[in-house]
């Protein structure tokens, strides 16, 4: 079913003022008639024919030239991942700035507990940091939730120390497991190497709830390891970071937009990637080319396909995928090749439901981003 008739993108203008004006953990937004974007000027690979129009191009040069509407009415509910919370407020902020009597609620209560509430129904959208998994997509169809699957930025899963650690530069997969896994919990830092300080090693994470902990739990302890338990853990990344921020031999991780808001208190911690042997920070130019490995990820927003009926969430979810590229850099995350933006509007105006990362036999498919979020893999 074709949903262009009601998409109409906010002025580049409106996004810019959005941003500066501030956003906060409750926001409201509302949006007017129709109109498809402008491109964004995040937007870093462009992999379109310029000689064509795509419906991410409409939507785009629609926004561009939206006028405030006060008119459309009506509640937004959005729940999920923490990493996601900056884009998804960020948009919420500039759509409210067209549409004023449009209230957009976003909370952050993790990835898992985001679609916990989705499942049944609760929320209109719900923010992931990693994929949907089998179970909860099995919970989704006994629900009657149909839903579809959009890739909205790059993240890189940041390990981030003191900023005035004087030892702690780089750190391998397998030091990464010295520290973490449950069965080896490395008490000081000597442990990790004898040349390191005998200092307690004070780690912060995320809750279990949060799809950065099951990323970052797939990485270092695959599927039949676990992670410590003794660790300070939090849905909040602001916690987080002041937890690393006050121990100077504290350890912690989470999404890279949270390390670069903080740079003035903590220090990134280089990678070594395992194929390469090269250790690689987290940047923009590393996330997206993946060699920030093996930490660099995408981020989605999955949208309830009953809640598009609602004219405030269809809206919504065209101004979001219009402007996703623009928000995302502004927020300090990384644009996907757009190729995958416009993918995912055409799902959107399809209404082509389902997931591309997993197989009908249930079975997790990985890759690239590029190789993965193609029509032949959708799986309702």
């Amino acid at each position: 079913m074709d949903r262009r008739p009601l998409s109409v993108l906010a002025v580049c203008l409106f996004l810019t003022s959005a941003l500066l004006s501030g956003c906060g953990e409750s926001t409201t937004s509302e949006k007017s008639p129709s109109g498809p974007t402008p491109p964004s000027t995040a937007s870093t690979t462009t992999d379109t024919p310029a000689a064509t129009t795509s419906d991410l191009d409409s939507a785009r040069q629609s926004w561009a030239s939206a006028k405030e509407n006060g008119e459309l009415k009506g509640d937004i509910k959005i729940d999920g991942s923490s990493t996601v919370y900056p884009i998804s407020e960020a948009t919420a902020a500039a759509f409210k700035k067209v549409f004023p009597n449009v209230n957009t609620t976003v909370g952050k209560s993790g990835t898992g507990g985001g679609f916990k509430r989705f499942q049944t129904g609760e929320t209109d959208v719900s923010d992931a940091s990693r994929p949907i998994k089998d179970k909860e997509l099995k919970a989704c169809q006994e629900k009657g939730i149909a839903f579809i699957e959009i890739p909205v930025a790059y993240d890189g899963l940041t390990i981030v120390a003191h900023k005035d650690n004087d030892f702690l530069d780089t750190l391998t997969v397998d030091q990464l497991k010295t520290i973490f896994l449950a069965d080896k919990a490395a008490k000081t830092w000597q442990d990790v190497n004898p040349e390191w300080p005998a200092e307690e090693i004070k780690v912060f994470a995320p809750g279990t709830d949060s799809g950065t902990f099951d990323y970052f739990k797939e990485v270092v302890a695959g599927k039949e390891g676990s992670i410590r338990s003794d660790m300070s853990t939090s849905e909040n990344d602001d916690v987080l970071v002041n937890g690393v921020a006050g121990n100077k031999y504290g350890l912690g991780f989470f999404g890279a937009a949270y390390y670069f808001q903080n740079t003035d208190k903590l220090k990134a911690v280089n990678v070594v990637n395992p194929k390469t042997n090269q250790a690689v920070g987290p940047t923009a130019e590393t996330i997206e080319n993946g060699s920030y490995a093996p930490f660099s990820r995408p981020l989605f927003i999955y949208v309830n396909k009953k809640s598009i009926d609602k004219p405030q969430v269809e809206q919504f979810v065209d101004f979001y995928i219009a402007n996703a590229a623009e928000f995302a850099t502004q927020v300090g995350y990384v644009p996907l090749p757009t190729s995958i933006y416009e993918s995912g509007m055409e799902n959107f105006i399809d209404g082509n439901d389902g997931t591309h990362y997993l197989t009908e036999a249930m079975e997790k498919r990985s890759g690239p981003v590029t190789e993965i979020f193609v029509k032949e893999n959708l799986t309702k």
